[in-house]
């Protein structure tokens, strides 16, 4: 965390030069800590950014003092940054070992959605980003660099061209560069989940390993390796139009994506999990897409509170649905 601190107020000094930033993107790249310590460097600066913009007195000096001034807010910067990551809710040593850091970076950052919600972001570049239910991602665009963090949640993304920048997002699982693309991103408990459907994208993993999925293909990676590639399923990027599609899925697999989508407890007896979904059905509202399972399923919603429902089988004795 010291030295995310440390290059977090050199690049804010005004005085970080060519080779400092390609020393700070080649440490930004070794590792999966460096990137999240990083995030939360970034997290509690933008928080308490009026700290920083605290106006130096010196600053207001003739010529003679820039230089010393210089110093001195870089100094104030990276001990703000190191008092404020020491202590009580922001402790490094509870961000890495508990949920906060997900938690608290989904509220922080760039672009975030509820659960339940999906928007559209377009990038200063010209780049599409679609954020999927309970999305968060930070942005970071420089000179050399364009550069997506993704907190939690699943994005679909539509590159636009810039030879001079290469487009990465980065995982806790590594790191994604596209190659001409357009792709989905999902973080998946310890894994990330890409699929690709134009252009190809480079996976290179926390621990160093490269792999390169092209067009029509998808896979799953985790901080030292990479899964099987597959073919790519293109329904995978329908919840970007707000729909879900199933082709042969158990009712239990469907469950399991509507509740991303919902708030409260949703649940499904055993007996009923498997039964086979065909169709297309609305994630926007995820009522309307249970009373269409009810009519088409021999299955029963049972509404106990707003928040609180479950799926049964229907009987005989139950035909109402």
């Amino acid at each position: 965390m010291e030295q995310a601190a440390e290059w977090y107020a050199l690049l804010r000094s005004g005085e970080a030069t060519h080779d400092d930033h390609a020393r700070w993107q080649s440490w930004l790249e070794h590792s999966s800590d460096h990137r999240l310590a990083w995030q939360y460097v970034e997290t509690i600066s933008r928080s308490f950014e009026p700290i920083h913009a605290t106006p130096d007195p010196r600053q207001t000096a003739d010529g003679l003092w820039a230089a010393n001034s210089r110093v001195i807010q870089r100094r104030r910067i990276l001990t703000s940054i190191v008092a404020l990551a020491g202590t009580g809710l922001f402790g490094w040593a509870t961000w890495r070992h508990t949920p906060l850091p997900g938690i608290v970076l989904a509220q922080m950052a760039d672009h975030h959605t509820a659960t339940g919600e999906q928007r559209e972001v377009v990038l200063s570049d010209g780049t599409h980003v679609w954020l999927n239910t309970a999305t968060a991602l930070n942005e970071a665009y420089h000179a050399s660099l364009r550069r997506l963090c993704l907190i939690t949640g699943e994005i679909l993304i539509d590159t636009a061209t810039d030879p001079q920048r290469p487009f990465v997002v980065d995982t806790p699982q590594g790191r994604l560069r596209a190659l001409g693309t357009r792709f989905t991103v999902r973080l998946e408990s310890d894994k990330t989940f890409l699929g690709v459907y134009q252009g190809s994208v480079e996976i290179t993993s926390a621990a160093g390993t490269s792999s390169l999925i092209q067009a029509g293909q998808q896979t799953r990676f985790t901080t030292d390796a990479s899964a099987a590639v597959e073919p790519a399923d293109s329904a995978r990027e329908t919840w970007s139009r707000g729909v879900l599609v199933a082709w042969d899925m158990t009712l239990g697999d469907v469950v399991k994506e509507l509740r991303r989508y919902r708030s409260g407890y949703l649940g499904i007896a055993p007996e009923v999990a498997g039964l086979r979904v065909f169709g297309s059905f609305p994630l926007r509202d995820t009522d309307d897409t249970l009373t269409m399972l009810a009519s088409a399923l021999p299955i029963r919603i049972q509404r106990t509170l707003p928040w609180w429902v479950s799926i049964e089988a229907r009987t005989d004795a139950d035909p109402h649905r």
